[in-house]
């Protein structure tokens, strides 16, 4: 079975481990974002990012901060289904995107 881990018997002093299928979706739904492809997303993210590094000034530091809302919104939106590692290195990123934001500015 795909996606469904592995399971070593407790008698063997073994553990369960579960993983996920790389294509299950983070959060099931039929919501406005559950068409998009994620290599759009990607491209779009890199588009933005780059973009606001290269202009600078008042409208890079609006580019990136457009991306740093679209991060917390989709940060809050998955908050209580994620680890807490996940949590802190979403957490990390979203504090560095704002950084640089201000560093362009």
């Amino acid at each position: 079975m795909r996606g469904c881990g592995t399971v070593y018997p407790p008698s063997r002093g073994g553990i369960v481990r579960r993983t996920r299928a790389t294509r299950t979706p983070l959060l099931a739904g039929s919501g406005p974002l559950a068409k998009v492809p994620a290599g759009l997303v990607f491209l779009l993210v890199i588009a933005l990012f780059t973009t606001g590094v290269l202009v600078g000034g008042p409208l890079g530091a609006l580019l990136l901060g457009v991306l740093a809302a679209g991060v917390a919104v989709l940060l809050a939106a998955t908050w209580r289904v994620l680890a807490p590692v996940q949590r802190v290195g979403r957490v990390v990123i979203l504090v560095l995107l704002v950084a640089i934001a201000l560093k362009v500015l």
